[in-house]
């Protein structure tokens, strides 16, 4: 089957296209909203030309099957989520008629404002955080101590958040007291931190107890409109995909050592695919001004793998398209 890279519904309003997700809205259902997950790839923050077949739907079963997690579990249970269902059946009648296309790949959600900023956790160094410590020492801005090696873990995991840039544009990394500049209520910057911190701290305890270890990931979380149950305030929660090989870095635990460079179930065959110079890329810097690239059937099958063996590690059960 081939990669689902733009989805087409047109009895449905299309709100946005972000790097991987279609967002719509649905006619006469103004509280909630329909979150696809096609099978777009990026990296470096473009949209490569080609997708990888069923990452949406395994991107989307990895999501639920943490929020379900994390909904339950007694340290994180009090933090709310989007979710309302991924049943088809139980979405509105409008969006019935395109079940060839989301089947699987769908979450109907509760409308939320979204923060214009990422909640990212790290509990140990590595990627964009080793290579700004190599340079200054320093980690988002924070002076870190001397003598780090690569992958060292962090006791306790640090709050590094960024900016969230719109499809195109580059996130920027900020310093923890910065967050309170970025959002609309200052106040929210408090618990925004201490939520992301107690879901990688279940989220890490768990992927260890499945032999793998959770080295960073991020967050984004929104605001539901107030209502009286919410004593006229709106409710900080979190959204958009939790806890994916998009969002997260996961390494295996019998691997990991302080000054390994470790190797990752995620993009990372992409990534070093296109630093090489595959497809033509470099040309324009290395970076968003990059054109998107055709990757190669051995780049997305190597990916592909990655992505199946993180779920199946993580969840216990074999990915079933």
């Amino acid at each position: 089957m081939p990669a689902l890279t733009q989805t087409e519904c047109p009895a449905l309003h299309l709100l946005a296209r972000g790097k991987v997700r279609d967002i719509y809205s649905v006619p006469g259902c103004d509280d909630a909203l329909l979150f696809v997950a096609t099978d777009r790839v990026s990296a470096f923050d473009v949209i490569m030309k080609n997708g990888i077949p069923n990452k949406g739907k395994l991107l989307t079963a990895l999501s639920l099957f943490f929020f379900d997690y994390l909904s339950k579990h007694p340290d994180t249970k009090h933090i709310p989520n989007h979710v309302i269902t991924s049943n088809i059946d139980e979405m509105p009648e409008a969006v019935h008629q395109y079940r060839d296309q989301l089947e699987g790949r769908s979450i109907w959600v509760r409308k939320a404002t979204i923060l214009p900023v990422e909640a990212i956790v790290r509990g140990y160094i590595t990627g964009s955080a080793w290579a700004e410590y190599q340079k200054s020492r320093t980690m988002h801005d924070m002076k870190l101590p001397e003598g780090l090696k690569e992958s060292a873990r962090f006791d306790p995991p640090l709050f590094t958040p960024s900016t969230k840039a719109e499809v195109g544009d580059k996130d920027i990394n900020i310093h923890p007291d910065q967050l309170a500049k970025h959002l609309p209520d200052p106040a929210l910057a408090e618990p925004i931190q201490q939520y992301a911190l107690a879901l990688y701290s279940t989220a890490a305890a768990h992927t260890l107890s499945r032999g793998m270890i959770l080295a960073d990931t991020k967050f984004e979380f929104g605001l539901f409109p107030p209502t009286a149950e919410s004593g006229g305030k709106p409710t900080l929660a979190l959204v958009d995909e939790c806890l994916t090989p998009d969002s997260s870095r996961f390494w295996r635990e019998g691997d990991w050592a302080e000054g390994n460079k470790m190797v990752g179930f995620d993009k990372q065959f992409l990534r070093d695919w296109l630093k090489s110079g595959g497809g033509g890329w470099g040309k324009k810097g290395g970076g968003i001004e990059e054109d998107p690239v055709e990757i190669p059937q051995d780049i997305v099958e190597a990916t592909w793998s990655k992505y199946s063996e993180a779920f199946e590690q993580l969840t216990g059960n074999k990915f079933v398209c």
